[in-house]
């Protein structure tokens, strides 16, 4: 990447919130309450009066708000896709959260060594895969692996 206009760019001050696409929007907010404490302080009616958006806050996620919005075609186009990753800061986080998730029943992959960190993958309820990423790197290169992340090349 090029850093030729950083001067000239204004700055951002942060993420103001992640918005997730759902297909059935009580279920949802049900499941990012039990999985991550999700507490919702906004609702979205639509001209109809009918709530299909909420927004709230997560522990750990300081001002960040989550987002849940109904929006069928989006929720299907995103299943199977990893759109955000929610840090943690090591892997005694990573098991932690394991067993978290394994106290409420939901299914999650084995402890992942990932590009930098440790890595755990689960599906929320519309398969929207989800991954907690430990900002404590594991130490091991796997830079040769496909998929995995190497260092750019210079530009």
């Amino acid at each position: 990447m090029s850093s030729s206009s950083h001067a000239s760019r204004p700055r951002l001050s942060g993420i103001h919130h992640v918005k997730i696409p759902v297909t059935d929007l009580t279920r949802s907010v049900d499941w990012y309450a039990r999985v991550f404490g999700l507490d919702v302080t906004m609702e979205f009616p639509d001209a109809d009066g009918v709530v299909r958006g909420v927004a709230g806050l997560v522990p750990g996620l300081g001002d960040v708000l989550l987002g849940l919005r109904v929006n069928r075609e989006a929720a299907e186009g995103c299943k199977g896709f990893d759109p955000v990753s929610f840090a943690v800061d090591d892997r005694a986080d990573i098991e932690a959260w394991a067993a978290h998730l394994d106290g409420l029943g939901v299914e999650h992959s084995p402890l992942i060594e990932a590009s930098v960190g440790w890595l755990l993958v689960f599906d929320d309820p519309d398969g929207l895969q989800l991954h907690l990423y430990s900002w404590a790197a594991h130490g091991v290169d796997h830079s040769d692996r496909p998929g995995y992340g190497r260092p750019a090349a210079a530009r």
